[in-house]
Order: structure tokens, then sequence, then C-alpha cells
């Protein structure tokens, strides 16, 4: 969301900083007639103190507050005050929130008396946290002034009032206006008193004033604000100096969406520098905290509510929660902006707004892991309480464009299994509506979840209406009310269709067509357009979009792209619809995609320009551009002449950066669609991105052919729904567009429907607007000029805002009423004053888009056309593969790890529950190795042994070959693996041969002198017996280690045992044949395999016999090996040459002939002898 109100305390640090220095946008900055106070600001901020505590750790809090804000400004002390709560409070005065000319003392008690306690404002309620004191400025009030600054589409406007103050009055109806166009320079000061100060009689306090708006506008413009008011704007004069302006009172918000462009300036106006000056900053940090954006009055930020934010901050999708009513029964949990509006409607409508718990939203293809975390959070807010009734789960949404239904659902199904008993407990229902890319399979794990899981979930997919699950949930007759089936019967009637079938308006508590509604006027037939070559011919400029359209697209988007030419390929298209592909961070190459089922190449460009002179014929662009680059890259493509259409992607584009954009596209004669779009779609002919969603669900849509409706929406999933509406209750779309959610999008409804009026083509028009914003008022007023004259079937989303106590930021940007105007109720009547058709509810308008549409076929304005074949469509084999359609036999098979989903399995345990559980490296390795998780002592176990292994210094083989290796100036690799391949029987591969041997000759019954007698008669060691250096009474640590801890740990030790008792045996010969570290770790993990109870017998002894023992000293030693490696490497020991004194040289005749050979005699392996010196 872009426009976020922001505290007093911060605005005033804002202006305090920057009101000098921001560059002005006046065609030259004039000097400033008007001097600037000092900044003394204090806020008393308590908000981490919870109402619920002990009254006396409040006061104590209140207290250290109070404390800490006389120490860090002693002017405090020293000076008369005023006090107020900090909290985005309307009217503070009026509600007996303001302690005007107090003393210290004085404010200290006011303050302590009403911080951490509840109050009302009107009829919201709410805690009082946050409050700033600063100086008392005596005045009169007729230097009180007003001034405002606010945005709009076309530039901002300037309001100024020279009577300010409490009683300011309606400020619309009295208040002198100075517009500033956008990026447009700001009129000198003389033209600003004109304007703006005419009333002002002291010269100086106009001069003052002139230029103290200049620098209040360019600070408006510098730091990204959307609104600016003061009220009221003191000027003080004095003699012999500048008058004094002092904004008293401040309400602001700024551009959220801006924060990677002005975030650093924010935070710089919050450091210790700005709020306690210079040379009282306590720290000299040059940056203070980042901008916060507090929750409406009465509404606090959880804690549940701000880890989604954060969340949010985190990803590039959407996740959004807003608590309501956390007794509430009803929940939701639904996915898309738009969608979820429709959500909460539904609810409010059948009575429901005061157990509507929740508001919130995903979209935006979150992963699996995120939709967990969304879903959990929701989850463990919902079952803390009781309802008597029990509750309510809505998993609802629209039909998704790319998020992959199941790929979100494993998350909320994860989380749904999880809180199995809670959601028991609390007698929760659940009740489920979804489609989009894999929803076949989401909702068949969402079916087969409600088997098992012992609460009841009814699930649903798109042949539904999108919301004909809430009265089913809420128990209350409605469209889909009654012996509703879930199936993929059509669930809207049509002209000819027995409107009593289950979930139909038939079943609605009202008439869905209002009685009062007139009937469709008959509009004449247009005359047939004059034949003309298509591809030739230029497209007329109501149609942007045509069969022969080509587009750039601007970004790596390959999955768009494919989906283009998919739509292309069923539209039965003779060249693609997508000419080539710009991606500034490569070089030209190409790529390749699919043209139905033949591979292709479509090339890939650096440069737009480029681009633009090899495909002069593309005339759109839509552009994948990031929000923080999509303002260069479109400025770019609005100065190419072959461009007529840019459809802009990103969310999050700076409000000012899309009005520049609107301004230049407009200059340029160009359709601009977005931000914050999915796109658009013409049937048969073209379609943006990722627009419609699937082949499947293009073809159940029936958008490879053109219908009879074009509409226009705000929200991109909404899009999709309407072409589901549209497609069963008429003949099917003719062009729909998605302009984007934000406040101010590219193009408006009225350019769209103005588009549709002049289409011949075109016979019906369906606008879904929403809450926030006035476009709806002007499709409205051209209806009632009869600028449109078809049929227009209208809806605004958001009735239910009004329903809510504290104000709601919905999904989108710019859904969100500022004022009467912008309610959804109030557009809705407007609209329907017009002579606009709206129904009752948004339930209610496929019936009636159906009936609107039989008028005209009876009217012969419009003529059904035969049904074409349903193309075939092609599918990808990953896609295909993911949907259950295809199988092929693999050509490796494992069992231990998986990649695949969001998030990385080890045996099926998730990589962030290795973490979250600490299990370590025994832990990690127990999943690996074994398949399955073993007991905390086994993985310690584990750990021991491979810490024991580690190293057993430079001269044993395997380092010895790592060391020579690494001096022979090879890679770490290859140094290692010349210390490995000297393992076996003689070095360190003795466990697995230990093992055997000691839990044989035990499983046989072998007493320990039978053992040794057999071995001793076979004329073989026995592996895991003696050590070089080690004895019984010089006995090994490592041995003695890991053998305390199994007696202490392990439930048997009988191999052990056995192996002691051999031990005995051997040192009575030979005080050095001891049980050695290879023995002991061997024979343990026998007794460990056989004895923790996680394997059987047989596993035991097939994970002995396949060398899991050996592997254990590889993965120790090679640790040490690394190190030696290492070692050598900084020490920079150059190549190694054994010394030929340790090297005996002996000449074959010697060994032949006894000690006959001379001193001097040498051998030459491979040639003959060589001659003995002379």
């Amino acid at each position: 969301m872009s426009a976020k109100a922001i505290r007093e305390y911060d605005g005033k640090l804002l202006l305090a900083h920057y009101l000098l220095q921001s560059p002005t946008l006046a065609e030259e900055k004039p000097a400033a007639a008007f001097e600037q106070p000092a900044t003394r600001l204090a806020q008393v901020d308590v908000s981490h103190v919870s109402a619920a505590e002990p009254a006396d750790k409040i006061a104590s809090a209140v207290g250290a507050a109070l404390d800490r804000a006389e120490r860090q400004h002693p002017w405090l002390l020293t000076t008369k005050l005023v006090a107020k709560p900090d909290q985005l409070i309307k009217r503070r005065g009026k509600s007996g929130l303001l302690l005007l000319n107090a003393e210290w003392a004085a404010v200290r008690e006011w303050i302590r008396e009403r911080a951490v306690q509840e109050v009302s404002v009107g009829a919201v309620a709410g805690v009082l946290k946050t409050f700033l004191v600063e100086p008392f400025v005596p005045h009169g009030q007729d230097v009180e002034y007003y001034v405002c600054i606010q945005s709009h589409r076309e530039g901002d406007e300037i309001l100024f009032t020279h009577e300010g103050g409490i009683e300011v009055g309606d400020v619309d109806a009295k208040a002198q206006r100075l517009a500033v166009p956008i990026d447009q320079a700001l009129p000198a000061p003389a033209r600003i008193a004109e304007a703006l100060l005419a009333d002002i009689g002291s010269a100086s306090q106009r001069d003052a004033l002139a230029t103290f708006i200049e620098r209040l506008y360019a600070v408006y413009v510098d730091l990204n604000f959307t609104y600016l008011e003061i009220n009221p704007l003191v000027v003080l004069e004095a003699a012999g100096r500048a008058p004094q302006v002092v904004y008293l009172d401040l309400a602001a918000k700024l551009d959220q969406t801006a924060e990677f462009e002005s975030g650093d300036k924010w935070a710089r106006a919050r450091s210790d520098a700005v709020v306690y000056g210079a040379a009282e900053a306590p720290s000299s940090s040059a940056a203070g905290p980042a901008m916060e954006f507090p929750a409406p009055f009465g509404r606090e930020l959880s804690r549940e509510e701000a880890y989604i934010q954060e969340l949010d901050a985190k990803t590039g999708a959407s996740l959004k929660l807003t608590i309501l009513n956390k007794e509430g029964r009803v929940w939701t949990m639904v996915a898309g902006g738009g969608a979820s509006v429709v959500y909460s409607d539904a609810i409010a409508a059948l009575g429901f707004a005061h157990e509507l718990a929740n508001y919130g939203e995903y979209s935006g293809a979150p992963s699996e892991t995120q939709t967990y975390e969304y879903a959990k959070t929701i989850l463990d807010l919902m079952t803390r309480t009781q309802h008597a009734d029990g509750k309510v789960l809505i998993i609802g949404g629209g039909i998704a464009n790319f998020t992959n239904v199941a790929t979100t659902f494993k998350g909320i199904i994860r989380a749904l299994r999880e809180y199995k008993q809670a959601l028991i407990a609390t007698n929760v229902r659940v009740f489920v509506r979804r489609a989009g890319p894999n929803w076949q399979e989401g909702l068949r794990a969402m079916r087969e979840l409600g088997e098992t899981l012992g609460i009841e979930i009814r699930v649903y997919g798109p042949e539904t209406h999108v919301t004909a699950i809430v009265p089913l949930a809420l128990g209350a007759a409605g469209a889909a009310g009654a012996g509703f089936k879930d199936t993929l019967a059509r669930q809207i009637p049509d002209s000819t269709a027995d409107t009593s079938a289950p979930g139909t308006p038939a079943q609605m508590d009202v008439d869905p067509l209002r009685s009062d509604a007139a009937a469709t006027p008959a509009v004449p037939r247009p005359a047939p357009a004059p034949a003309a070559d298509a591809a030739a011919a230029a497209a007329p400029w109501y149609s942007p979009f045509t069969a022969h359209t080509r587009a750039i697209v601007y970004g790596m988007q390959p999955r768009a792209v494919q989906g283009m030419l998919d739509f292309d390929f069923i539209c039965k298209r003779s060249v693609p619809s997508v000419a080539c592909m710009v991606y500034p961070f490569g070089g030209n190459h190409v790529q390749k995609f699919y043209w139905g089922t033949q591979e292709t190449l479509l090339p890939v460009f650096a440069s737009l320009a480029e681009a633009a002179a090899r495909f002069a014929d593309a005339d759109v662009v839509v552009n994948f551009a990031s929000c923080r680059s999509v303002f260069e890259s479109t400025r770019e493509m609005l100065a190419l002449p072959q461009i007529r259409t840019v459809a802009i992607i990103a969310e999050g584009v700076p409000e000012r950066h899309t009005r520049r954009l609107i301004a230049l596209a407009q200059a340029a004669s160009v359709t601009l669609i977005g931000p914050a779009t999915v796109g658009g779609i013409k049937p048969g002919c073209f379609k943006i991105g990722n627009t419609g969603g699937m082949m499947d669900n293009i073809a159940a849509s029936k958008l490879y052919r053109a219908g009879s409706v074009a509409y226009v929406s705000k929200s991109g999933g909404m899009s999709n729904e309407l072409n589901n509406i549209v497609a069963r209750t008429t003949d099917g779309v003719y062009e729909g567009v998605a302009i984007g959610g934000d406040r101010y999008p590219g193009t408006t409804f009225l350019d769209h429907m103005l588009r549709y009026e002049a289409d011949p083509a075109c016979k019906m028009l369906l606008l879904l607007g929403e809450v926030g914003g006035v476009e709806e008022y002007k499709v409205a007023e051209a209806v009632r000029a009869n600028r449109i004259t078809k049929p227009v079937v209208a809806w605004c989303i958001g009735t239910c805002a009004g329903m809510f106590e504290t104000e709601v930021q919905f999904g989108h940007a710019g859904a969100l009423a500022n004022s009467d105007r912008e309610t959804a109720d109030a557009k809705n009547a407007a609209m329907r004053a017009a002579g606009i058709r709206v129904p009752d509810t948004f339930e209610a308008l496929p019936a009636l888009l159906n009936q609107v549409y039989s008028e005209l076929v009876q009217q012969a304005v419009i003529v059904p056309q035969p049904e074409p074949e349903a193309p075939k469509i092609p599918i990808d084999y990953a896609w295909a593969q993911e949907l259950g359609l295809v199988r092929k036999p693999a050509s490796f098979v494992s069992t231990i790890c998986d990649d695949r989903g969001q998030e990385l399995l080890y045996a099926g345990m998730r990589i962030s529950d290795v973490f979250k559980e600490d299990i370590g490296i025994g832990g990690v390795l127990s999943l690996l190795w074994f398949k399955r998780r073993l007991p905390a002592y086994a993985c310690k176990f584990i750990e021991m042994v491979l810490m024991l292994t580690a190293d057993h210094g430079p001269a044993v083989s395997g380092a010895h070959n790592t060391i020579v290796t690494a001096r022979a100036g090879k890679d770490l690799i290859s140094s290692l693996c010349s210390g490995l391949l000297t393992i076996g029987d003689r070095f360190g591969g003795a466990l697995d041969g230990a093992a055997d041997l000691f839990s044989t000759a035990y499983d046989k019954g072998l007493t320990a002198r039978e053992f040794v007698d057999s071995m001793r008669r076979q004329n073989k060691l026995i592996l895991g017996i003696g050590h070089k250096i080690k004895s019984r009474t010089n006995p090994d640590l490592r041995v003695s280690i890991i053998t305390e801890y199994a007696t202490t740990h392990f439930p048997a030790t009988p191999i052990l045992d056995y192996a002691r008792a051999v031990e005995a045996i051997t040192t009575a010969k030979k005080d050095n044949l001891i049980l050695n570290v290879d023995g002991a770790i061997g024979v343990l993990f026998v007794d460990l395999l056989r004895h923790s109870g996680a394997f059987s017998r047989e596993e035991a002894d097939e994970y002995a016999r396949i060398g899991t023992l050996n592997g254990l000293f590889v993965l120790g030693r090679s640790i040490g090996f690394i190190g030696h490696y290492l070692d050598q490497k900084r020490l920079k020991q150059g190549l190694y040459r054994h010394p030929w004194d340790d090297i005996s040289y002996l000449n074959p005749a010697a060994i032949q002939g006894g000690m006959s050979a001379t001193k001097n005699d040498r051998v030459q392996v491979g040639a003959a002898k060589i001659a003995a010196s002379k």
C-alpha cells in the first residue's frame, strides 16, 4: 500500500531537517523571508506497555519514560509546554486531549493520568501510549493560518486559508487553491502570494508565507509526501528580524512504496542530531531509525500483525493481516487483494460483520513456507478462544493467474495438521473455494485432509461462484445455499436454465435484480465495419489489441512469454504476439520457447532501442521491470514513436513516479495499463503476460474466441473471476483490462469504457470498481451525459468498509476511502442513479449480467454464434507431470533427500525444522544415512565418533598422502582424495571388519577364548585389536571416552562386553593388544544399531554389512585431511621430495649374492645393471 500516515512528531522532524535543504521546484530558489524556529520536540512513548499489565508496572513504565524525556530534553524544565497524544487522532482539541501553556510538572501529571488508559474519540476507543510535548507558542488568533498540500492524479494542489485553528470550518469551501501540474515548476513567490495570500494584509507576513510555502512544497516532493496539512500555521513578527513561521499542529502521509528512494532521508531526520540538536545529541549516529507507520487509533498493531508485516517486507509476494475482532467467529484466509474484499463484503452482507475476526490476503505466488507461516499465525489466533456456535474458517480466493494453488495449499495443509487438536477443541469448520494453476491437485489434497483431520472441510472449485461458500459456512440462505453440490455443473443460470437449481440467484433472500431497475433499452445494431486488410491497416484508436498486435516483453519472464505464445497458438494466430524480449543484464542472445508442440527461438536484446528498431511492427511493451527501475525503463518506452501501449506489471511503484509516467503517456498518446496489474486480454487476439492464468482456465472461460462483453476492473485476480462469470452468463468476453489497484492507475475506468463504447464489436460493458477513489463517478457522469450509451453493468466492492469501527486498508493501495464520497456504497448509489445497472450485492452480479445479455439477444443486438470446437491445449511435460497426467520411469531413485518443493527435505524433515529442533550433525547424519530420527544419545555418539576420528597426526598414511599431494600444488579435492584412497583394512578401514568379526563370533555363541583360538589357527589378525603405541598401562583415551559414554547411555552393550573379554585374553599375551579405537567404534555401533529400538535386526545387520561404519571414519578423517591441506597451503610448503637417507637402495645382485656387493652398487628399476664405479 502507498499513502501511510505518520506521527506528528515524525512529520515535524522531517520539516525541521529538510525545510531549508530540499531542492527547489521553482524556476529559481528564492531567499527565505522567514525564520525557522529551533527544533524542540519530546516524545513520551510507552507503546511497549500493555494495558493488561498491573497498575504498578504501568505506572513505573510511564514514570521511566517521563524521566527519560526530562533527561534528554532539559528545555522541558524551563519552558511553557503543550502536550497531546500522537496517535493519528483527529480533532484532539475538541476531544479534550490537548494541554496548553503548562509547566513540566503539570504535563507529567497530565500524561501520567492518561498513559496506557482507554479513551473514546467519537465512536472509536483506543489506548493512549504515545505523547508529543513541545514548547507553547503564545500568539493571537489573527496570525493563525491553514495550509495543506495534497496529491491528485494530474498533479499537486496547495490549499490555504487566512483563518486557521480549531474552528477552521469547511476548508474545501473557503480555501484558496493553487494547482501544480506534475513535473511543472512551482510559480514564483509573487504568483504564490497572488493565488493564495491575497487576504493577508501584512506584506512581511505575505512574503514570509510565500517563501515558506515554496519550501514546504519542496519538502513535500523531495520526501515523497502524499498529504501534508498544518493547522494552525502561525507567523510571529518581531522588530528587526524576519517573521518566524511555526507549524503548531501537523498531519501527514508518506508514500511507503517510495521507501527505497526516500527511506534514508526519512531516517536522517529521525537521528539524534535532529531530535536533540547537534550539541546535545547523546550519540553521533548519522541516521536514525527507519520511519514508523503506526496503526490507526483504536487498533494497536498486534504481535501477529507485526510478524506478518515483517514477512511481507521480506518477500515479493503480498501477505496482509488486520485483526478486527479477536473474539470473532468468522476467520478468513483469502488469496488476492480484490477477492479478499469480496469475501468480506459477502460476510457483512449476511449480517456477520460483527463476527468477522480478521481481514487479510495472500497473493503474488507466496512460497509454501510463507503460506505455512501465514496460515499458522491465523490458526493460532483463531484457536485461542472458544465460541458457543463453533468457528468458521473460510479459505477462499478467485481464479489465480500464476500462483500455484497446490503449492500454497501445501503450506496451509501443513499448518492445519499442526493445529489439528486445537481446531477440534475449538469446533472449527473449514470451507474452501479456489481455482487457478494446479487447482485440481490443491483441492484434492485439501479433500484428503478433510478425511483424516477430524473436522469438517468442504471443498469447491471454479464451478462455483467465488463467494458461494460464504452462506454455506454461515448457515444463511443465499446464492449457494440448500442442496449445493460440489460438481462441475453450471452454477449460474442462463436465459433457458431453471433458475430454481441449487446455487442460483433464485434461492437468495433478496431479489438479486432490483425491482425498480429499468429494462435495458434497445440499442441499434451498428453497421458492419468496412472490410480491410487487417494485417496492413492500422488498428483504430479504440482497439489497442488485435490479432496482429506484436509486443516486446521487457524483463526475463519466460513463463509469461510462453503463456502468451500458447494463447496465440490456441487462438490460431498466424504470427506470435511476442516479437522479442529485452533483458538489459545480458548480451544479445536467443531463448527457446514452444509454438504449439514445436520448439522455436525468440531473440533477446540488451537494449530496448535495438529491439524496437529490429521489430518496427511491435507497438506494445509488457514491462516486467521492478518497482525500482520501472520508471526509467517506461520513460524510455514512451519515447519510442512506434509504441501505442505499455503495461506495467510491477507493484510498489512510488505514486509520484506513476503520475509522471501518466503525464508522459498522455503527451505521447500512449495507453498506459498499470502499475500493479496483471494486464489485460482480448479473446482470440492478444493477452498481456500472465493474464487469464493457465491454458485450462483460458479454455474454460472460452477466451480463445471473442464474445460481446467488455469489462474493466482494478483487480487482476478478480478479472479472472469476471472471465469465469461472463463466460457462464453471456456469450463471453470481448475484451478485459485490469487497470491495477494503485491510487493512480495509468489509465482509468472511463478511458477504457469510452474505448468499448466506440468499438462496434463490443455490445455490453461491465465495470468492477472498489472502495477508494472517485473514478467510478466519472463513468456515471459519462452515462448520464450519453457519452456512453451501451448497456453498463457495474458493482463497486468494499461495501463492508463502513461496518468497521476503525479504518481498514484493503489489499490494493487505492482501496481506502478518504471521505464518504469514496465509499463503495456511495459510488454504487451514484452509478445506479445515473442509469447503470447495479445489483444489490456482488453475489447477484451474475444473474444481472445474464438478464441484460438475454435482453440484448432478444433485441437482436447480440446474435449468439455457434460455439467453435474447443482448441487442443499444448502442455509442458514438467507441468503435466506436476498435474499427474503423465508418468515415466525414473533414472535414479532417492529416498533420503527431496529438493523439489519450496523447502529442502532430509528424509521427510524440513530443513527449517532441522534447525528449529537443533538436531545437530548427528541428527542430520541419522536422517541422511539411516532415513530416521535416532535418539538424542545416538546422535551425540555419532558426533563423538566424528570428533574422535577427525585426525591422528601427519604421520599416518592418509594424512601423509594428503600433505604430499597438497605440496605438489594440487587442489583441495585432489589432495583429499589422495588421502582417502589409503583407507582400507590396514588404515582406518578396520571398523567394518572389527564389527563383523566380533558380532559374528558373538552370534555364533563362541566364547572369547574360542574366538581367539580360532583366529590363531587361521593365522589371521583380529581386526580392532592392537595398537603400536598404546597399551593396557597406557590406554587410548579415545577408547575410554566412547566406551564410558556408551555404558552410561546405551540400553545394552553386549558386543562391547564381548570385545572386552577378548581384550583380556589378548593383553595377557602382549600388553599392546588392546581394543583400539577402530574396534571400539565398530562394536559400539553394532550395539547401537541392534539395541536403540530404531532398527530391526535385519536392518542393523544390513547397515553393518554395507560399509556404514567405515563411512564414519571416512567422514571424520576428511575433517583432518582438509585441515592438513589448508595447513600446508598456509605455510606455503614447496614440492615434497623424500630424502635419500630415508631410503634403502639395494642392488639385486647384493640381494642374490649376499654381502659381496660393494657399497656403491646402485639399482635402476626397469633397466640393466649399472656397472660399478671405477
